[in-house]
């Protein structure tokens, strides 16, 4: 498809959709508004078929010690065991048997 060099992207995007008209059709049709917020029901129903598993945290403690001649005090630290947040599949148990 040539495209004239001095032809704005709304143009090129009206030419391919065949006008907005098209468009205000579809989006009447839609049930909510697409930058509608979600319902909370809906936000409730994939928490609960998509629980997040359990992520235990790791404590370090650093004992205290020397840099070169500087000491450095002891102190502890917290790792999480995965690196990102882990979901359940629907149906999978949370807890062992």
């Amino acid at each position: 498809m040539p495209v004239d060099p001095d032809a704005s992207m709304l143009s090129l995007w009206q030419q391919q959709s065949g006008g907005s008209a098209a468009l205000l059709d579809a989006r009447a049709q839609l049930r909510r508004p697409p930058d509608g917020p979600v319902t909370q029901p809906e936000a409730d129903t994939i928490r609960s078929q998509f629980p997040r598993l359990p992520n235990p945290d790791l404590v370090l403690y650093v004992f205290p010690h020397l840099n070169g001649n500087t000491p450095v005090p002891g102190y502890s630290t917290v790792f999480p065991f995965y690196t990102r947040p882990q979901y359940a599949l629907p149906g999978e148990r949370l807890t062992p048997p």
